[in-house]
């Protein structure tokens, strides 16, 4: 079996400045002022850090920033859902997510689930409201509330992966599928084969250039998915061997 880990802001979906318009809101009601500078769009960073760096560069007190992220970070799912119709209505799809998706969910012996730089909570609102939670078992994956260090997710969904189909996955057994820089650093200090999708705002060049296994354009031949999915695996263990 093969634990596939799917990226989710800019490989299977977009929302847009919805998320931005999270963190100036809670950031004013938070800290009493508006933001002046905000996150940098599609870097993949988990969203506590994101939150930390929000304050850092607005000039919050050094000593006040662990307190505020804290508050902030509890907030961000239920300010998200108070969007969940502006998500519905201007959220995209990312080309052949769907198609992509379902094979992999189809495919024996293929596991979905995700690793992501989302809370939770965020996580699921967003893959609900655009219809994407179906393809998934997100109750294994690896979310920003779990750690804010991205690598470590890779291990925190395996065991939970493990535990649920009752076997080890390991480096061997586990592919990420994402479009960033973060996601192949993910993959290759976490312990697991990426495949690059340059639909995000790095490029295949870039992706390929920082380790990634294979990278495609986008997800719209979902049986290459597949394909390159096997060969990622293949290819890991024929290296260690």
């Amino acid at each position: 079996m093969i634990l596939v880990l799917w990226d989710v802001d800019r490989t299977l979906l977009y929302v847009g400045d919805i998320d931005r318009q999270v963190y100036r809101e809670l950031f004013e009601e938070m800290v009493g002022r508006p933001a002046e500078a905000l996150p940098a769009r599609g870097t993949g960073v988990t969203m506590p850090r994101a939150v930390r760096e929000l304050l850092r560069v607005n000039g919050v007190e050094p000593e006040r920033i662990e307190e505020i992220a804290q508050r902030i970070v509890r907030r961000m799912p239920a300010q998200l859902e108070r969007h969940r119709e502006e998500l519905r209505r201007t959220g995209q799809i990312m080309p052949g997510a769907p198609a992509a998706l379902a094979a992999v969910r189809q495919e024996p012996g293929l596991v979905p689930t995700v690793v992501t730089g989302n809370l939770r909570g965020s996580a699921e609102i967003k893959l609900k409201a655009l219809g994407l939670d179906e393809y998934l078992d997100l109750g294994i994956g690896g979310y920003a509330s779990d750690d804010s260090h991205r690598p470590a997710l890779v291990r925190v969904a395996q065991q939970r992966a493990g535990t649920r189909h009752g076997r080890a996955f390991t480096g061997d057994t586990t592919v990420i599928i994402g479009d960033s820089l973060e996601d192949v650093r993910t993959g290759r200090e976490g312990g697991a084969q990426v495949i690059g999708v340059a639909s995000g705002t790095t490029s295949a060049e870039k992706l390929a250039a920082a380790g990634a296994c294979h990278v495609v354009p986008d997800l719209t031949d979902a049986q290459n998915v597949i394909r390159l999915i096997n060969q990622c695996a293949v290819s890991r263990r024929s290296r260690l061997t």
